[in-house]
């Protein structure tokens, strides 16, 4: 066998060690679950956004939901440091910082009534944290929205053939939802047949692609494919989980997975060797340093903030039993890590040969703006050697990518109207708690975000921000280990499990964000200082908040239970 196909075989063996045996000391020892404890999903249900819900379809949802483009794009750029460095921080990522951060989350939001990691920062830290936490949530969630509609848009107009099939899911998922739900079929049929439909909408997109105008009145298609996605993402948030969220999810989790199951076996039978070196000690000019930035351009697949959003925002209100925490939390992770892995083998391994990578990564500009594109080629290359067809091989990456955005899309949506009734409540600003509302203002932040701030390409704007993206959300997720820590302290639980990977993380990101910065500077992008700046001090006010706690803590007797 070759060293690629060696490698993600072992890689493949740690991750079911850490689901077996580290994830089960986590949840029996850490986190002591308990089976009768009611969840937010019962004590609240309401069939909008609290309600208990199969731990497979769950399971289904959270993971479409992070597992966005960012596995994909992140592990596609990193590999012009090496395969190596890629690949340890993918492994060791998803087994002892993304696991414990995931699983840790969704636990402690099940635990303080569904609220989100924002909320709860207000009984861990003070009011005052919970203040800046939240507007930091609120930016991060409207960068996802805001470019994540792009991405799509994107997709959209150079895969013609995508468009059919995307939308084409809507009615179906629906139509599970309702014979689920309302009409009481067992979830395992629709599940197949829904599947199967999936599949030949895929062969009817790639037989009919919808091939619209470069412009309408003047705006370019992405910028209308752009309003389209955010309207969409509107409604779907305002519609009952049971309805379109988790139907969709779950659906696109089956096509998820058999397209990890059909690149997992491209690269089996093709046993193609590295392209790529294990490290790349002849990086092109203008390339960051390996260390700190590969553990902020490889996030989701990793740890990501995003993946505690989603936890403490969405799946906390739909856990149907505290044990089922372990498999949506700890596994959701795992997913992400199993599509990081093949993103990796398909861009160090999957090109043609060795002159086509270095084509690709020859540039830093190049590699940074063509993740996409590198893992559709690297993709492409493993499938057909499974005798599918261009076409079809090019409509599957294209649509499974698609799935992930816009799952995150939709998920994201509804997080942002959660995070502004929270910031409603926070600031006593009567309006924000409205569901309608809140759903009109995360939509016109999204669509000011995306026209405003670069007119001169409409719907394009969230990317003048996305820089920020990546160290945002690696602080996010530093900020939730903090709140993690200081639970588990709390409680006279073994809290090193998150202390070592909040120290690891929070230094790496800081210190990402100011080598950022500095070039910012050094580039004169103006905004993307001030913006910068503004995240990086936002973040070290809450971590001194955080040690204050801690402080405070010291003095409290330790040990005690958690809220019933």
């Amino acid at each position: 066998m070759s060293t690629p196909v060696w490698l993600t075989l072992g890689a493949l063996g740690l991750f079911y060690l850490g689901y077996r045996f580290y994830s089960k000391f986590l949840a029996e020892k850490v986190f002591r679950l308990d089976p009768d404890f009611q969840t937010p999903a019962h004590q609240f249900r309401d069939g909008v956004d609290y309600l208990p819900t199969n731990k497979f379809v769950l399971w289904g949802h959270h993971f479409s939901s992070v597992a966005g483009a960012a596995p994909i794009v992140g592990p596609a750029i990193a590999v012009i440091w090496g395969w190596g460095p890629a690949l340890l921080w993918v492994v060791l990522g998803t087994l002892f910082f993304a696991g414990i951060h995931d699983f840790g989350t969704l636990w402690a939001s099940v635990r303080n009534k569904g609220k989100s990691v924002g909320v709860i920062t207000n009984r861990v830290i003070g009011s005052r944290a919970k203040g800046l936490f939240l507007l930091i949530i609120f930016f991060l969630l409207l960068l996802v929205n805001a470019v994540f509609a792009v991405v799509i848009a994107n997709l959209f107009t150079q895969f013609p053939a995508s468009v059919l099939p995307y939308w084409l899911q809507i009615p179906l998922a629906m139509t599970i939802g309702y014979l689920v739900y309302k009409r009481g079929f067992p979830l395992f049929w629709p599940s197949i047949v829904g599947l199967l439909l999936l599949f030949a909408f895929i062969f009817l997109g790639a037989s009919a692609p919808v091939n619209l105008p470069e412009t309408i009145a003047g705006m370019p298609m992405t910028g209308w494919w752009v309003i389209v996605m955010l309207l969409y993402g509107a409604i779907a948030s305002r519609l009952p989980v049971w309805l379109l969220l988790q139907p969709r999810d779950y659906i696109n989790s089956h096509m998820l997975f058999l397209g990890l199951g059909v690149l997992y076996l491209g690269l089996f039978i093709t046993q193609p060797e590295f392209n790529a070196p294990f490290l790349n000690d002849q990086v092109p000019e203008g390339t960051p340093p390996l260390v700190p930035l590969l553990f902020v351009t490889i996030a989701c697949g990793a740890i990501s903030g995003f993946h505690g959003l989603v936890s403490s925002g969405t799946s906390s209100k739909q856990l149907d039993k505290e044990t089922d925490a372990r498999f949506v939390g700890y596994f959701g992770a795992m997913g992400e890590g199993l599509l990081a892995l093949i993103a990796i083998m398909a861009t160090a391994a999957g090109f043609a040969g060795i002159n086509q990578w270095q084509e690709h990564y020859g540039a830093w500009e190049t590699a940074s703006s063509g993740g996409t594109a590198a893992f559709v080629t690297g993709a492409g290359q493993l499938i057909s050697g499974l005798g599918i067809s261009s076409a079809i091989g090019t409509t599957f990456i294209s649509i499974m990518i698609v799935a992930f955005a816009a799952t995150t899309l939709d998920t994201s949506m509804r997080l942002q109207r959660f995070i502004l009734s929270e910031i409603g409540e926070q600031y006593h600003l009567a309006p924000l708690k409205n569901r309608n509302t809140g759903t009109v203002v995360a939509f016109l932040s999204c669509v000011v975000l995306a026209f405003l701030a670069d007119p001169s390409n409409p719907g394009q704007g969230g990317m003048v921000l996305w820089p920020l993206f990546g160290t945002t959300n690696q602080l996010t997720a530093g900020l939730s280990l903090i709140i993690l820590t200081l639970l588990l302290w709390k409680w006279g639980r073994q809290y090193l499990v998150a202390l070592v990977p909040l120290i690891f993380v929070v230094g790496m990101t800081a210190w990402s964000m100011v080598i950022s910065i500095m070039d910012y500077i050094e580039q004169g992008k103006t905004l993307l200082v001030v913006v910068g700046v503004m995240i990086l001090a936002l973040n070290g006010w809450l971590v001194l908040e955080g040690l204050l706690a801690a402080n405070r803590q010291r003095s409290k007797t330790l040990g005690q239970n958690p809220p019933a």
